[in-house]
């Protein structure tokens, strides 16, 4: 057996549930992938939930009592028995030969893929409104397009990124990297992101192969909650201070300051459409650009995105 699937989870038996159906459909015998559940710190009543889930569907299940999203991956990652670990988002479900299109990628000949990032179908819990900038669909973790090849190389769109919504891992590469950087990542409710950028390049930069396959595909489940102004302002906030730690992570400090100037300009050009209600469409374009600058510009100039993000997890509210 060379494969583990991955499902970390907060608070949500019912997505869980979700996706260990799509996994008991898998083309792919049950002798050829292990499930397991990581529990980051769900409520009780959703963690005996999600016991009796993984009970009756043969999956371990590993608890792990601070939140972070970052901090469940590196458990799983350190309780996989396998060579590979399949990272699947809760609210994603799994094609039929999802567990097989993972063997066959793994298997093929030539370098040894420290990491695979898979394609990412919406499967919508609402119609996407048409206010939505066709542009930003990728902050929704959709990713649609098809082919094989090395990121950021000519052979996928150059602004192609993977998500571990459904991300494929060397174990001993990620333990050997340092794991998802702890100080990105969700923690509860807070939309801090970029731990699988961080963790692809980082890998990548170490002369490791990291690849996309659309051959690799789950239908991801978008929440209808997300597909309101609010969410996408709080999204593209907590995206524009993301970008700081991913460029400060990956020692790249000096693109931080030569795009400060031009966020600060968009911040303060655009501010009056901050005061627009959050819920209002209205100036949506002027606003969500604002709201990136403003993320970065705090973070730029010392914010600790990764503290607040953890303190708001704690005290149970979201960004």
């Amino acid at each position: 057996m060379d494969l583990t699937v991955c499902i970390c989870t907060h608070n949500r038996p019912g997505y869980v549930r979700d996706c260990l159906d799509g996994l008991a459909e898998q083309t792919a015998g049950r002798d050829r992938f292990a499930i397991l559940v990581v529990d980051s710190a769900s409520a009780p009543t959703a963690a005996a939930e999600l016991g009796v889930l993984a009970a009756t569907s043969d999956a371990r299940i590993v608890r792990v009592d601070q939140p972070g999203v970052s901090l469940a991956r590196n458990a799983g990652a350190w309780a996989a028995r396998t060579r590979f670990i399949a990272y699947i988002d809760d609210d994603a479900i799994p094609a039929a030969d999802w567990v097989d299109s993972i063997l066959a990628a793994i298997a093929q000949p030539g370098r040894q893929p420290a990491l695979i990032g898979g394609r990412i179908l919406p499967k919508w819990e609402a119609p996407l409104p048409a206010w939505w900038p066709h542009s930003l669909r990728g902050v929704l973790s959709i990713i649609e397009h098809e082919g094989r090849g090395e990121y950021r190389t000519a052979a996928v769109p150059k602004d192609l990124e993977p998500y571990a919504a459904n991300m494929i891992v060397h174990v001993l590469s990620l333990i050997a990297a340092g794991g998802f950087p702890g100080s990105a990542g969700r923690f509860g409710h807070s939309l801090l992101s970029d731990e699988e950028v961080q963790l692809a390049w980082m890998l990548q930069d170490a002369g490791y192969s990291v690849r996309y396959d659309s051959r690799i595909t789950v239908h991801h489940q978008i929440q209808a909650r997300r597909l309101e102004p609010d969410w996408l302002l709080s999204r593209l906030y907590w995206q524009g201070a993301s970008t700081v730690l991913t460029r400060r992570l990956l020692r790249q400090p000096d693109r931080v300051w030569r795009e400060l100037p031009r966020r600060l300009l968009v911040a303060c050009l655009l501010a009056p459409a901050w005061l627009i209600p959050r819920r209002s469409t209205a100036l949506l374009a002027a606003r969500w650009r604002v709201a990136y600058a403003v993320g970065f510009v705090r973070a730029a100039f010392g914010w600790h995105a990764a503290k607040t993000a953890i303190r708001q997890a704690g005290a149970g509210f979201a960004a």
